[in-house]
């Protein structure tokens, strides 16, 4: 259905702004003008039998194609569909955050707009919810259109994060999870840059508990996640929930420092042993070349903890400059109530 069928659809209804809606679903869109209705359709088609105040609030972060446009139009047709217009790109994660910010549900649900993860999934999380449960995370049982590498890769992330740092992320989830308005609140006091958002849902306590479901392959467009940003996001969560990085390198100090001993030792030792053997030429020679490995072994190891350092040292200096997380060039279907009072 393309927008302009949509404004004309059967489901129009009254903007709810004088109520505060039970359920809010959160979405982050960048370039999904091809996909952006559908998911907007499917979402309303499963929240509307639950016969419970909703909306879905929709966070345009710096598309470059006609997805902002598409977002206007539905919104006209359908006051629940709300919009959050960012300046620029701010990243998915941030994205993720003033759609919190933004929301006025008790039940909070994140989900993608590529449509990979199926908004068909939604009420098996509210379900979840109303036994009792603060955040229900959803779990891919199966991974349609990924490849092995991916999610091998990913895979491995999630049992290496689980055993440097104390918290237990789920392996196979990703952002699609429902919150509870109590965690929800927890999280908007969190204003850290470099965020990693499924970290910090579980970091911060309640009951939790996931739901498996299977994750469709994408429809349209392009994946926003290849592999230099990936590894950027998993630098991200590693060194928002562990200095085990840092700590490498006073580990590895007193490991060369160990070796270092021994090696000089054994040398003292075959140099007694074999005085006079060995030609001066053959001895200047492997002396040389054992100094300068080493040499070269250390000066590199001293980079890659300078790097470490630089990364840790560069998140500080993003901190302390306290510059807003995002900036909102406009925002459709909110009133005062229903904008956030900070968004630093």
């Amino acid at each position: 259905m393309q927008s302009a069928e949509l404004m004309s659809a059967p489901y129009h209804h009254e903007s709810q702004s004088t109520d505060r809606p039970t359920f809010s679903v959160v979405a982050p869109v960048y370039n999904e003008e091809a996909l952006i209705v559908e998911f907007c359709e499917r979402v309303i088609a499963v929240m509307e039998p639950l016969d419970e105040p909703f909306e879905i609030v929709l966070i345009n972060d710096g598309s470059r194609d006609r997805s902002l446009e598409i977002m206007r139009e539905i919104h006209t047709a359908e006051p629940r569909v709300k919009v959050v217009n960012f300046s620029k790109n701010f990243s998915h994660q941030i994205a993720i955050t003033a759609g919190i910010d933004y929301a006025r549900g008790q039940a909070v649900t994140v989900i993608d707009s590529d449509l990979q993860d199926p908004p068909e999934v939604i009420p098996q999380l509210i379900d979840k919810w109303r036994e009792g449960f603060q955040v229900v995370y959803a779990i891919r049982g199966e991974r349609e259109g990924e490849t092995a590498f991916k999610k091998a890769t990913a895979t491995l992330f999630y049992r290496l994060i689980r055993c440097i740092t104390s918290v237990d992320i789920p392996v196979d989830t990703g952002d699609f999870r429902l919150m509870d308005r109590k965690v929800v609140d927890s999280l908007k006091a969190m204003r850290e840059h470099h965020r990693f958002m499924r970290g910090l849902s579980v970091w911060v306590g309640f009951q939790q508990t996931g739901v498996t479901y299977k994750r469709d392959a994408r429809k349209a467009g392009e994946t926003k996640y290849p592999l230099g940003k990936m590894l950027r996001f998993a630098l991200d969560g590693i060194t928002s929930f562990s200095y085990l990085p840092l700590q490498l390198a006073t580990y590895l100090g007193f490991i060369v420092a160990a070796l270092s001993m021994v090696f000089l030792l054994v040398v003292i030792v075959l140099r007694s042993i074999n005085a006079g053997e060995v030609a001066p030429e053959q001895a200047a020679f492997f002396g040389q070349a054992s100094t300068l490995a080493t040499v070269l072994f250390l000066g590199s190891v001293q980079l890659i903890f300078l790097g470490i350092i630089g990364e840790y040292l560069g998140r500080i200096y993003d901190e302390v400059k306290r510059r807003p997380l995002y900036i909102v060039a406009e925002s459709l279907g909110f009133d005062d109530r229903g904008t956030p009072s900070s968004r630093q």
